[in-house]
């Protein structure tokens, strides 16, 4: 396994009962949006990708004739089960694989999604053509993830590097958008919305390397006067509050 699944792996074992209690990764408002922006209907078909603890997959459940979810890390599909216990669902089933070889043949799906993964990627455009190379022609590709402004990127992949030795980088939407051309989808639909949190909350499930959450506290602090991370961070009562701006692309394969 190279070093940065490694590192995800790492990261991700340890996050996964944390990130799957959080109150802005459950927030069933932002995960019925991207539902519905998808388009579900009741005979679709869904994979989500790295779906982690399955909320986006039972999100999409809840509309969908069935729904797939897939990630490499055990420990998030152990949380992704217990997700689909708490709800409920039947028509959901977990498998574990790797983003960039989906164990999946061609044009199986009809809507292909993934959130929160792509700043994880060193390859996103692998990963996106191989979401697009299982989902059927007519049918949807949707990504959804955190989009900073050109000019404030840099500030936040280096900040978020800091807190979560995982990330890789949060590309901004122009070049989301020229992903997926050079995936071959259509034209994206984009949409988006922002994330809100407390800071404190944020690190509680992260696993920083040592020094390292006091320094992205300090970031965090020295970013209120200038909003250079553009994440609308502000300060109330000692406490430190945030606003991640999330684009969500929808695409058809068309091809």
């Amino acid at each position: 396994m190279g070093s940065h699944s490694s590192r995800i792996l790492d990261q991700f074992t340890r996050q996964a009962a944390p990130f799957a209690a959080a109150a802005p990764i459950r927030n069933q408002e932002a995960l019925d949006r991207i539902v519905q922006w998808a388009g579900a209907a009741p005979d679709d078909n869904v994979l989500d990708v790295a779906c982690g603890p399955g909320l986006l997959a039972c999100a999409f459940a809840r509309v969908a004739k069935h729904a797939t979810g897939i990630d490499m890390t055990p420990a998030m599909l152990e949380q992704a089960r217990k997700t689909q216990q708490e709800q409920g669902l039947k028509n959901v089933s977990w498998e574990q694989g790797d983003v960039y070889s989906l164990p999946f043949p061609d044009a199986q799906f009809s809507i292909v999604s993934s959130r929160f993964v792509f700043h994880h990627l060193q390859d996103s455009l692998a990963a996106l053509r191989e979401m697009k190379r299982v989902c059927k022609t007519g049918g949807k590709v949707v990504v959804a993830d955190m989009a900073p402004q050109p000019a404030k990127a840099a500030a936040l992949n280096a900040a978020e590097l800091l807190r979560d030795p995982s990330h890789v980088r949060a590309l901004p939407l122009d070049e989301l958008r020229r992903l997926f051309a050079q995936a071959g989808l259509d034209s994206p639909q984009i949409l988006s919305y922002r994330m809100e949190g407390e800071l404190e909350d944020l690190l509680a499930r992260s696993f920083p390397n040592e020094g390292d959450a006091d320094r992205v506290r300090r970031i965090y602090a020295e970013s209120i006067s200038d909003n250079a991370l553009d994440l609308n961070t502000r300060q109330a009562d000692g406490t430190i509050y945030y606003s991640l701006p999330v684009a969500v692309l929808v695409a058809q394969r068309s091809n």
